[in-house]
């Protein structure tokens, strides 16, 4: 210790001797201090004349306990209550040394009054002298701040652990220009109580009240993992208060590590879905080392599934799309990241089945995921050539390639929509399924369709809609005030695909995704995200249901009714079996798509798809006022 005290930078030294020195003169001045109170004001001279040996002993012993304490090491920026007991515990040493050396050296010790006083002047003023300098840069850190321009008045959601630790970041950091003007906790035992200086003003359910009062613009949710159907309500609370909201998205143990300011973010539509989300990480997937060719690998779903499968130590994976730029721009970002494994870019249209041919022969991929799709439900009602051309022939000429070749495994990534189908894309879907159970009877290969609901942010879903639409001040169009759809995140998606892949659990696997959500509270709540206020600032326009869209999703059919639960959350039923005379009734589908004949197209896919039918569009008020 004493060669690390040598090595020390100078101002260093001269900080922490300095503290003792201070040390030493409060223990002196609160032992005089105390044989003035204890004599009211007149020390008597027997004990004037001992004063200064029981100084020099007393100033002797708070110093060594200081060193041993290591006070002398204090930090003023960041102490907090553990420093404060070793204060405590310091005074306590300081004068139990005191008593033993008045013991020890048998002087005339002081009254045992004045030695209490001294120990609680003592340890009182090297608290204050420790802790003041905090306390006056937080104050003037505080008052600099809510003067600022720029400065948001805000409220935090949670006076719980983690909302003390989000203050005390917030009060330390100075790259934001929060002003916290209290908490909001439903826990009523903690109403009117102090929290990090700032008081508990109410419940979530006075929000609307105190965010008015104090002028609030920013709302800051400290309930890490705070289940969505309370971030809802939170939500539909403050609809016409135009707030922003922010959200501490982990546990309180990672915030201890990484601090609780640095992980706010953002409330998110993920934050919204009615259940837990579904996690995937860190499975043993068993995908290190193999090869895998995935088509529409430039989509949003295939983009994931490729980068995933290179994350988990695939050592080559073959990106097949139509979509050459977004191919080239997808390699350009996955080569450095994954430099240990080949990353392929092959541009192929799945409708080409030489091509796809030469494809397998030439990298014999183990396993193989079939993303490439048309799935615009609108679209695909005016072309229903194009979506079987695509779909079907697509899913055909991939899974006898696959078959050809010897693969291992086949995932066909299919949608909800294809459950007794009212659109040719879910029509179409649903003829794919089939393709597969087909060619999985005469295969080796391992055949598995994995059923999606809507994915929340890919390409062309209705969160990226609506926030345009947001961003262009409106108005967001929901075909139907009691539209209802299944959700789930892009990371949900591909782990289910690969779970799906490697688990082996059956030819059809579905993730239970919990309740429909109607799209007009989603739509609601991404206004109030935004803050602004629905109905208000960025009207909702109903603009009728859209051709083959239907108001409510299914997730099976009747024959796959009879589920079982494979993994947590993933669902396996068995598929079945494509319905008689299936491979001429398709020859038959595959020529007339290929005379591109529409009406002879929807003909005999209601021959293949018996549920699949058209319905009428429903047409509905204009705005919201309306209903």
């Amino acid at each position: 210790m004493f060669l690390a005290s040598i090595t020390q930078p100078p101002l260093i030294r001269l900080r922490r001797s300095l503290v003792l020195v201070f040390d030493g003169a409060i223990a002196g001045a609160s032992l005089w201090t105390s044989m003035l109170l204890r004599f009211e004001g007149q020390i008597p001279h027997t004990w004037s004349t001992r004063l200064p040996e029981l100084v020099l002993l007393l100033v002797a012993c708070r110093v060594s306990a200081s060193m041993i304490l290591r006070l002398h090491r204090w930090s003023f920026n960041f102490s907090g209550l553990t420093d404060g007991v070793r204060i405590g515990i310091s005074g306590l040493l300081g004068s139990g040394l005191f008593l033993l050396g008045v013991y020890l050296l048998r002087l005339s010790g002081p009254p045992r009054s004045v030695v209490v006083l001294e120990l609680l002047l003592s340890t009182a003023a090297m608290a204050f002298v420790r802790f003041s300098p905090r306390l006056a840069s937080l104050y003037r850190a505080d008052r600099a701040r809510s003067r600022r321009p720029e400065a948001l008045r805000a409220l935090i959601v949670g006076a719980g652990a983690a909302g003390d630790m989000l203050l005390r970041d917030l009060r330390q950091s100075h790259e934001h220009s929060y002003v916290v003007c209290g908490f909001v906790d439903d826990d009523r035992s903690r109403h009117g109580s102090i929290v990090g200086g700032k008081p508990v003003l109410g419940t979530v359910a006075d929000l609307p009240r105190l965010v008015k009062r104090h002028r609030v613009t920013r709302v800051l949710i400290a309930i890490p993992r705070l289940p969505a159907q309370r971030i809802r309500e939170i939500l539909n609370l403050c609809s016409d208060l135009k707030l922003q909201f922010k959200i501490l998205p982990v546990s309180f143990v990672y915030l201890q590590e990484r601090g609780a300011s640095s992980m706010l973010e953002d409330l998110s539509p993920e934050d919204l879905l009615p259940r837990e989300p579904v996690r995937f990480v860190g499975e043993d997937l068993q995908i290190a080392g193999r090869t895998a060719l995935v088509t529409g690998g430039a989509g949003s779903i295939g983009s994931e599934i490729c980068r995933q499968l290179l994350h988990s130590g695939a050592a080559k994976v073959i990106m097949v799309d139509i979509n050459e730029n977004g191919l080239y721009l997808l390699k350009r970002r996955l080569t450095p990241a994954f430099p240990d494994a080949a990353v392929i870019a092959e541009v192929a249209n799945v409708r080409e089945s030489k091509r796809l041919r030469n494809l397998f022969a030439r990298y014999e991929p183990q396993d193989v995921f079939h993303a490439a799709a048309h799935k615009q439900v609108p679209l695909m009602e005016i072309a229903p050539a194009e979506a079987v051309k695509n779909n079907v022939l697509g899913t055909l000429n991939v899974a006898q390639a696959a078959s050809e070749v010897g693969c291992e495994r086949f995932i066909l990534i299919s949608t909800d929509k294809a459950v007794r189908p009212t659109s040719v894309m879910g029509a179409t879907k649903q003829v794919a399924e089939m393709v597969v159970r087909r060619v999985a009877e005469r295969s080796d290969t391992h055949f598995c369709t994995v059923r999606f609901g809507n994915v929340l942010n890919s390409a062309g879903s209705v969160i990226p809609i609506f926030r345009e639409q947001i961003a262009a001040g409106g108005p967001v169009t929901v075909t139907h005030p009691e539209v209802r759809r299944y959700l789930m995140t892009i990371e949900e998606a591909v782990g289910l695909v690969l779970k799906s892949a490697y688990g082996d659990y059956g030819p059809l696997c579905i993730l239970e995704m919990g309740q429909l959500i109607r799209i007009l509270d989603l739509a609601r709540q991404l206004i109030i995200l935004s803050g602004r206020a629905p109905e208000v600032d960025i009207p909702i326009v109903f603009t009728g249901l859209r051709p083959g869209e239907k108001l409510y999703e299914e997730l099976f059919t009747d024959a796959e009714e009879k589920t079982q639960r494979v993994d947590e959350k993933i669902l396996a039923a068995d598929a079945s079996p494509p319905p008689g005379g299936f491979d001429e009734s398709l020859r038959d589908l595959l020529d007339i798509a290929a005379r591109d004949n529409s009406q002879a197209v929807l003909a005999a896919l209601r021959s293949l798809v018996p549920f699949f039918r058209e319905i009428p569009q429903v047409h509905e008020p204009t705005n919201l006022a309306a209903i």
